[in-house]
């Protein structure tokens, strides 16, 4: 029994001693990956931070790049402005000696204008006078025309008034002719209307007195008829 005893308690510890091996070494195992997993962690983080850096960099060289950019456009603006303000400037003072020139001329063109305008003007006044007498002539000639024309246009509506009373006469002669035609006429209906009337008249007359003629003798006969019956019965009784 004890030897039995002394195996068990052996075999027990040689199997938690197994045990507490494999325990530690899964449990280093454990740790040093885990260890290893928080290293790679911070390196990825401190990777991720030099990357986060260098692309705030970038883009503030790019942000500088862009206003240094527009700081030049507006320069170069500028300065073209500028530019253009001294052609525009040239340009300008090359008019004014143009112009200056241009007034000179003209001064000389209107000196030479100015005696133009006085023969011109003595010209004109020449014309005008001229003028003048050939409206006053013009007016004289169509005062006269007028005159002829509103003779004329008297004497035709002169003549034509007198047409217009002569039609006029003539149609108070024809409505006059009509009125009394029309008057005949009704006359000569009114007649004839009476005439048939007593002819009518006349038939209606004669047709009523040989109705009276057939009446009485058809009331002749049958009186007669009636005495002959009376004379009949008598002899009868």
């Amino acid at each position: 029994m004890p030897l039995k005893n002394k195996k068990k308690k052996k075999i027990k510890s040689s199997k938690n001693k197994s045990s507490l091996t494999k325990l530690a070494s899964i449990t280093t195992n454990t740790l040093s990956n885990a260890y290893s997993k928080y290293k790679k962690n911070l390196e990825n983080k401190k990777i991720k931070k030099i990357k986060l850096k260098k692309l705030e960099e970038k883009n503030e060289i790019l942000k500088e790049q862009k206003e240094l950019k527009i700081l030049k456009e507006k320069l170069q603006k500028e300065n073209d402005k500028l530019n253009l303000k001294d052609k525009e400037l040239k340009i300008k003072e090359e008019s004014i000696k143009i112009e200056n020139k241009r007034l000179i001329k003209k001064d000389e063109d209107l000196g030479q204008i100015d005696k133009d305008l006085r023969v011109k003007e003595k010209e004109l006044k020449l014309k005008e006078e001229e003028q003048n007498r050939k409206e006053l002539d013009l007016k004289v000639r169509e005062e006269e025309q007028k005159n002829k024309e509103l003779k004329e246009r008297r004497k035709k509506e002169k003549f034509l008034k007198e047409i217009k009373e002569q039609e006029e006469l003539e149609k108070k002669i024809e409505n006059i002719k009509l009125k009394e035609w029309e008057e005949k006429f009704d006359q000569e209906q009114k007649l004839k209307l009476q005439e048939e009337l007593i002819k009518e008249q006349k038939f209606k007359e004669r047709e009523f007195a040989k109705k009276e003629i057939d009446n009485n003798q058809d009331s002749e006969v049958t009186t007669s008829a009636l005495e002959n019956f009376k004379i009949d019965k008598t002899s009868q009784n």
